[in-house]
């Protein structure tokens, strides 16, 4: 049932890049992504990667909500 541990060395070594990696994310928020890029990020991107990408990315979604909603507020539009 368990994958062995060499599989689970080679998906920490996975050679994507950074960017590669948000774009993933970035697509995975949108949620619209073709099946042949989807098995392609599951061969290239590290796992752990991914997750991080996706914490720092809903991160910054959040906060970008925050400051929008803050402007918002003080410009007087929403009064």
């Amino acid at each position: 049932m368990n994958a062995p541990q060499g599989s689970l060395k080679d998906a920490a070594n996975r050679p994507a890049s950074v960017l590669q990696t948000f774009r993933a994310v970035a697509w995975s928020f949108f949620g619209v992504r073709r099946s042949a890029d989807h098995a392609q990020d599951v061969q290239k991107l590290n796992p752990l990667h991914v997750v991080v990408a996706g914490v720092v990315s809903a991160a910054l979604f959040v906060l970008a909500l925050v400051l929008l909603v803050r402007w918002v507020i003080g410009s007087g539009i929403a009064a």
